[in-house]
């Protein structure tokens, strides 16, 4: 990171973050991504002409380096890895210390926090959130500067700006990845081919490896479920439709889903 940064705090970024992330979209990207690195050389006190070749040849310096998904854009925590201080750069504890490739490991996040049930991550409950990560990981925070970070996130994250976060937002906050039920074809053609897709499923969000979907891991898929045809949705939605489908697939009443019971609801017979 270059020393005219050094003095950067996580409100100045948010400010930096929020004149290039026009669209909201959690990343910057095309004419956001040159306006950026056009800021960025004037920032270093670069005096000279800034010439479409020179922003050019500063972007792809900067984004073989630092776009760590190597999908041509820069996301808010590659962002900050180049532009905030060490003891600064506090959104990178979620990407590097809580990496969460499955929904299941998310939905418990979600449920641990969202301490009311409310359906939303209040203010409070992120507080409670970071104070733990942070003590999780044996990093000393002050009371001010845990205020700070919970105030600085919740700027950030809180898309409708509502003072509370929802399942779309926290899954931003931890990098969760890209829906994993959408790696197959739901109207696979073969018998073969769908029985194949749901032992694969299946065994995804069977976390515990116990031949049964409970707690979290009805969660997991009820959410990766909902969001192939609702992209956004709430923790209130997604707890509606979990009812629905227990109450569809739970046929023994043990308030968990048998692989078998999943397989019927999806009117697949198995061996």
């Amino acid at each position: 990171m270059d020393s005219a940064f050094d003095s950067l705090d996580a409100a100045g970024f948010l400010q930096i973050w929020q004149n290039f992330d026009i669209d909201d979209n959690g990343y910057i990207e095309g004419k956001e991504l040159d306006d950026f690195f056009r800021h960025m050389m004037k920032k270093l006190g670069i005096n000279d002409e800034v010439s479409e070749e020179k922003v050019r040849r500063l972007r792809d310096r900067f984004m073989s380096a630092y776009d760590t998904t190597d999908d041509g854009r820069l996301q808010i925590q590659e962002l900050a890895a180049m532009m905030l201080p060490e003891d600064e750069n506090f959104l990178l504890v979620f990407r590097r210390e809580t990496p969460l490739n499955n929904s299941v490991e998310f939905m418990k996040i979600w449920r641990k926090y969202d301490a009311d049930s409310s359906g939303f991550i209040s203010a409070i409950e992120l507080k409670g959130f970071l104070h733990d990560l942070f003590l999780q990981h044996k990093k000393s925070i002050s009371p001010d500067k845990l205020e700070e970070y919970t105030d600085t996130m919740m700027k950030m994250f809180d898309k409708n700006k509502d003072g509370r976060l929802d399942l779309n937002d926290l899954a931003r906050i931890l990098a969760l990845k890209e829906n994993f039920l959408l790696k197959f074809k739901m109207d696979a053609c073969s018998l073969e081919d769908r029985k194949r897709d749901f032992e694969k499923i299946f065994a995804h969000y069977d976390v515990s490896q116990t031949g049964a979907l409970e707690g979290p891991e009805v969660d997991g898929f009820v959410k990766d479920m909902m969001e192939l045809v609702k992209p956004s949705i709430s923790g209130t939605d997604l707890d509606k439709f979990r009812k629905v489908l227990l109450g569809h697939c739970d046929m023994n009443g043990d308030g968990k889903i048998q692989r078998n019971e999943l397989a019927l609801c999806l009117g697949l017979k198995l061996c």
